[in-house]
């Protein structure tokens, strides 16, 4: 039977007058696997840190395992000033104390591509967001915990390195994992129980977040509580997960006869028909046109021999490894920059909307209904339809309260669904996205998924929300790193599935170090002894030198001699260390 890691019974906490949790009680056992939903501002967060110890509730009582180790993932990023890389992941450990571990080499190999001393020693306060999520969770999965709690973990991840990190924990059985995160794919892959946190409480759910889907579609009807607008946004999920995504629902525990009741007489997501002719007639025959061209940044060529047509109505995800060009050819096709060599044919009737990743600053002075109207009162949906301002910033999280607060006063999130507000108000024909899914919690991720169903123009969308680019978008393209955009008929599994294949052929290709001959590894092993050795000779070396630093504080002249001392010592040692990572390797 699992042990229970944390409880807590009748929990409420507060910021200001304001509840956001009210007499929870709940529990998490091990080898669990829970993710969190509901609405940004909703408590999520909190609830997170309650459980972790950071913040203490108002009332009730938290109680935790004396036994359970615990490690959090918080969504901002941090470390000691000065700290290296190195500090963070493995702390004061030898190298190799943890480079002998598979397990270890595993992590740096799915999350850095492999051990990297020039990344180790980089700076933490140096490193990009993403560089900074990915060390933060290496020391989670290094680290021996019975328990990890992460607040948004994917972000800042491509799709393949979400792809791994859902594999990893599902390959982890024994660790219980409490997970909030907007990527709806992966709270699929990894969590067994979901919770939502709404309005102080905190409901459960079984299964993944399809399970979700389907457990508040069922309760809604039988309770016939649910509103109108919310109740439709479910229903056509639904209707995409049984029709568009079948594998999702083929686990036992999902309620498909329950499903297939609900979604009997739901129409398809999108009348692709009535779409495409209304974009026909908006857009004409072209919208894009490339041919023969070259995408490059100095003089590193991104794509190479370029043909690519974009038509009336097409909705294109473009995936693809970091730095391969994505957001460039995103804002090439925006005007943003040009093409180095070929042709690029943009429409007449083309107008292009785009949506970067690093938004303009808005009037911290207007009010969110105000900003939304300054670019247009009404925007058309097609086929004679159309909706006003005031309704569209409902439809994306804004309620009349929230309408009518300064643009100072939002959040990081609610400033983004602002300005994809305004973008949609403008009435483009051709949307451009660029992670148009950062910030957004699963709520306004499923309007705007509901808006954008009713949209008659060209969409290309760049996200690493697999779940997002699934439930929009028909067609894919990838950029695999090869300077080619290549056709996916088979989606996002047909990418990561060519990823591991590339990578698969450089291994093998790649010079051999395994070495079967015993003779040989007894030599190796000898070799690894020696320096371990001379390891601890320069470790104690430095540390006597430190020693000799601190007591000459005031004469200057000895510390410039110890200075010139210690640097040899600490590149001596950081040769031994790569010595013996390239000789552990050749026997592992």
């Amino acid at each position: 039977m699992a042990r229970n890691i944390i409880n807590i019974e009748g929990v409420s906490k507060a910021f200001d007058i304001r509840p956001l949790l009210n007499n929870v009680s709940l529990g998490v056992s091990e080898g669990e696997r829970i993710g969190i939903v509901g609405r940004n501002g909703g408590g999520k967060s909190t609830l997170l840190k309650v459980l972790a110890g950071i913040e203490q509730p108002d009332e009730g009582r938290v109680t935790r395992a004396n036994w359970a180790r615990l490690g959090m993932l918080s969504q901002v990023d941090t470390a000691e000033p000065g700290a290296t890389v190195r500090d963070v992941v493995v702390g004061s450990k030898k190298t190799h104390e943890w480079a002998s571990d598979s397990g270890v080499r595993e992590i740096f190999a799915g999350l850095f591509g492999g051990y990297n001393s020039e990344l180790m020693d980089r700076p933490f306060g140096s490193l990009s967001g993403g560089e900074k999520r990915r060390v933060g969770i290496a020391k989670l999965l290094i680290e021996p915990l019975d328990i990890i709690l992460l607040d948004e973990p994917t972000n800042h991840l491509d799709v393949e390195g979400v792809a791994w990190l859902a594999t990893h924990i599902r390959k982890r059985r024994e660790l219980a994992v409490v997970v909030i995160t907007h990527d709806r794919w992966f709270l699929d892959e990894v969590s067994d129980t979901m919770w939502e946190v709404v309005s102080g409480n905190v409901e459960s759910y079984e299964g993944g977040y399809s399970a979700y889907v389907l457990a508040k579609a069922e309760r809604a009807r039988q309770q016939a509580a649910e509103d109108a607008r919310k109740n439709n946004l479910i229903r056509k999920e639904l209707a995409w997960l049984r029709r568009g995504a079948p594998a999702r629902t083929s686990k036992p525990k999902f309620r498909v006869d329950a499903a297939n009741q609900l979604i009997a007489s739901e129409p398809a997501p999108r009348n692709k028909a009535e779409l495409l002719n209304f974009a026909a007639n908006r857009l004409g025959n072209a919208v894009y046109e490339i041919h023969h061209a070259r995408l490059a940044i100095g003089e590193t060529t991104l794509i190479d021999s370029l043909n690519w047509n974009i038509g009336p109505g097409d909705r294109i995800g473009i995936v693809g490894v970091n730095g391969s060009g994505k957001t460039t050819l995103m804002r090439t096709l925006a005007g943003q920059y040009r093409f180095s060599a070929g042709k690029l044919q943009t429409g007449v009737t083309v107008k292009a909307a785009f949506l970067s990743q690093h938004l303009q600053e808005l009037d911290p002075t207007w009010r969110v209904l105000e900003a939304v109207e300054k670019v247009a009162f009404h925007v058309e949906l097609g086929e004679g339809r159309e909706i006003s301002a005031s309704q569209l910033c409902e439809r994306l999280g804004f309620d009349y309260d929230g309408q009518q607060k300064m643009i100072r006063d939002l959040s990081g999130g609610e400033k983004r669904r602002l300005q994809l507000t305004r973008l949609l108000m403008d009435s483009p024909n051709v949307l451009l996205l660029d992670e148009p899914t950062n910030d957004f919690d699963v709520e306004t991720l499923t309007a705007l998924e509901d808006l954008l169903d009713t949209y008659a123009g060209t969409l290309i969308v760049i996200s690493h929300d697999r779940y997002f680019l699934e439930r929009v978008c028909d067609r894919f393209v990838g950029l695999l790193g090869d300077q080619a955009l290549r056709d996916l008929p088979g989606g996002v599994e047909q990418y990561l599935d060519m990823r591991s294949a590339n990578i698969a052929a450089s291994v093998t290709t790649a010079p051999k170090k395994n070495i079967s001959d015993a003779a040989q590894v007894r030599l190796i092993k000898k070799d690894i002894a020696r320096i371990e050795k001379q390891m601890e000779k320069t470790e104690q070396e430095e540390l006597d030198l430190l020693a000799q630093q601190e007591a000459a504080s005031f004469d200057h002249q000895k510390l410039i001699e110890i200075a010139e001392k210690l640097q040899r010592v600490q590149s001596l040692r950081q040769k031994l260390e790569n010595e013996w990572l390239e000789l552990s390797e050749q026997i592992n």
